[in-house]
């Protein structure tokens, strides 16, 4: 599979290009994240028990939409 297969970008980018949200790829042991408007820029990575975490936090914590 091409690496450029494995990204999903969110179902929350609404309509039009979808150039407005953050793309995951999941592997055997970490996430990455990319911003999908500049997806060669930069790769955030994380092991997988840690990005749990932090999905669970943010499902706790109340946060703003800017």
């Amino acid at each position: 599979m091409p690496l450029s297969d494995i990204w999903r970008r969110s179902s929350y980018s609404g309509g039009g290009d979808g150039n407005n949200c953050v793309e995951v790829a999941a592997f055997p042991s970490r996430i990455s994240l990319r911003d999908s408007k500049a997806p060669a820029r930069a790769v955030l990575t994380f092991p997988a028990p840690a990005f749990a975490c932090f999905l669970e936090a943010l499902k706790r914590e109340p946060y703003s939409r800017s």
